[in-house]
């Protein structure tokens, strides 16, 4: 059999002769490096990945045939790391996923379930709108928790190149969703993202044994964004008052499609998709105009070129998108400010039976009829958040004066466990114990305490002086047991709080503090935008790389054999 003719494209295109009844994968490779001035690089021919085997297995086994179209693409970072150093890093890599995981279902836990927070934040669900919103049961909550953080944190990933460890968090981020209540998941756009990612994944990993898959998990996107976006994103445009944010998201979409749909055989509709995404990469390239408009207003590049995007290049309106999200960070601030203040007093008022923290929007709409705040709090706490419940105790005599009472009790048991800090404080410092208990009793502060004791220790020690003095034969010293200094150097009382006749909760939580700041810490940098906000520059690397391989199988597609 003469010399064929192969099609390819990737990182170097054209025609390139082989005898397909000599030629192997290595000699192939070895020849299309050489072209492309790349070491390592992967083959992909219909579909499939073109592996070195033993070395000795010629093209013509292998079903290359004369005309046939392959990719050459560059190995991927992942991919690139020998065997040795893969080996090193499994166990530590398994070791990261499953805290990751366990952190997750932690936070997940606490902050789905009604629990008084260990940590001075909440972590709330929001609509794209930035509301709060509560979606079905405890369990769905927590699902939806537990999935957008694993999703946030293969995110991170992502951007740091760390595709394959990406694609394992996002797996266990599709297995959290999957526990919630599939009508829920259908109203928001979570889902659909997260399976875009998972597919760009596979892409980045130059994975095509994903092939099968990667197109049903784009299909379920695709249908899931129609589903919450609306017909043509009508609804995202509704709530976004007229911007597309969406544009690189859907540019993702098609490309991936476009890439699906080659490595099945289906140039035209390849063709069709890619076609579609480059015109959408050219939609979103910044124009150096405005760029340099918003820059010389102030505005950092990345908050501009995002602003642009997100706007459809309209400087206008990339202005008032950036104004608003000036004053969006603001009132964030402002309430994290009040919620850190709500979690402080959320904690004075105790747990109920079942440990669960007073509902703080209950608690307000007792509040706002009319109710004492403490005495709403603990009648909610008695009745396990129950408003009807606490209502009826806080209208009936009898059972409002003894949540009266108990209120006092308490409030005079934690006046006591302060005095009792401050007493043993000034205890440790050489005071006689029942000298400082009466001090603290009768003046009430910790330093008026201590400026009573010191000044009746310098009265003794003038005493004592007068006393040596006026008997000369005697010799002693007088010992001071705190000084000034010391006395500025005390530390203040710690009043904490009691859990107000609900069950222990003393038991300490094992927590893995560092893996759940790392989570909540990609949560606080992100924001309703986060998910829609693409660069887009390897989109377009990878629609040109694809373009270029189905139109050189279109200009040889005649090319007869020799």
């Amino acid at each position: 059999m003469g010399s064929a003719k192969l099609k390819i494209g990737g990182v170097w295109s054209g025609i390139l002769e082989v005898e397909l009844e000599e030629w192997t994968i290595p000699m192939l490779r070895e020849e299309i490096a050489k072209k492309s001035g790349l070491e390592t690089i992967n083959l992909i021919c219909a579909g499939k990945l073109l592996k070195d085997g033993d070395g000795t297995e010629k093209l013509s086994q292998l079903g290359v045939k004369n005309n046939a179209k392959i990719l050459a693409s560059k190995v991927s970072i992942d991919q690139g790391k020998s065997v040795k150093d893969e080996s090193l890093a499994e166990e530590e890599r398994c070791t990261r996923l499953s805290r990751l995981k366990a952190a997750a279902t932690s936070l997940s836990k606490r902050h789905a379930d009604g629990s008084l927070p260990v940590e001075d934040f909440n972590l709330e669900l929001e609509n794209q709108s930035g509301q709060k919103v509560q979606l079905g049961t405890e369990t769905d909550q927590r699902a939806i928790m537990m999935g957008l953080m694993l999703h946030t944190n293969a995110k991170a990933l992502m951007r740091r190149k760390n595709y394959k460890e990406a694609l394992e968090v996002l797996t266990m981020g599709e297995e959290a969703f999957s526990l919630c209540n599939q009508k829920l998941i259908e109203m928001v756009d979570n889902v659909p993202i997260l399976q875009i990612d998972m597919v760009w994944c596979y892409l980045m990993l130059r994975d095509i044994s994903w092939l099968s898959v990667a197109g049903v998990r784009l299909a379920k996107a695709r249908e899931g964004l129609e589903r919450s976006h609306g017909k043509e994103a009508s609804r995202l445009r509704l709530l976004q008052k007229g911007r597309y944010p969406e544009i690189a998201l859907h540019l993702r979409l098609e490309l991936l499609e476009g890439v699906v749909a080659y490595h099945s055989g289906q140039i035209e509709k390849s063709r069709k998709s890619l076609t579609s995404a480059q015109a959408k990469f050219l939609q979103l390239q910044i124009p150096d105009e405005a760029l340099s408009l918003l820059l010389s207003m102030g505005y950092k590049e990345r908050d501009a070129k995002r602003a642009l995007r997100m706007n459809n290049q309209v400087v206008e309106s990339a202005v008032d998108f950036l104004v608003e999200e000036k004053e969006k960070k603001a009132r964030q601030r402002e309430d994290d400010i009040r919620r850190r203040k709500e979690i402080i007093d959320q904690k004075g008022y105790g747990t109920t039976p079942l440990g669960k923290a007073v509902d703080l929007e209950r608690l307000n709409e007792l509040v706002s009829i009319g109710f004492e705040k403490e005495l709403a709090a603990e009648a909610l706490r008695r009745n396990e958040n129950d408003t009807q419940k606490a209502l009826d105790d806080l209208t009936n005599p009898e059972a409002n004066a003894s949540i009266q009472i108990h209120i006092e009790s308490r409030k005079k048991k934690r006046l006591r466990q302060a005095e009792n800090v401050v007493i043993e404080e000034i205890v440790s410092m050489g005071f006689p114990r029942e000298a400082v208990a009466a001090a603290v009793r009768t003046f009430g502060t910790r330093q008026a305490a201590l400026d009573h004791l010191l000044a009746s220790a310098a009265t003794e020690d003038q005493n004592a002086n007068d006393i040596l003095h006026n008997n000369q034969g005697e010799d002693g010293n007088a010992n001071n047991p705190i000084t000034d200094q010391q006395s500025e150097n005390g530390s203040g009382a710690n009043t904490g709080s009691s859990s107000a006749g609900g069950p222990s909760h003393n038991k300490v939580e094992e927590r893995d503090v560092e893996m759940e700041d790392a989570i909540t810490g990609e949560l606080l940098r992100g924001d309703v935008y986060s998910d829609y906000d693409i660069e887009v520059t390897e989109e377009g690397e990878a629609i040109n790389e694809y373009l270029a391989l189905v139109t050189i199988g279109d200009n040889v597609e005649n090319v007869p054999s020799s």
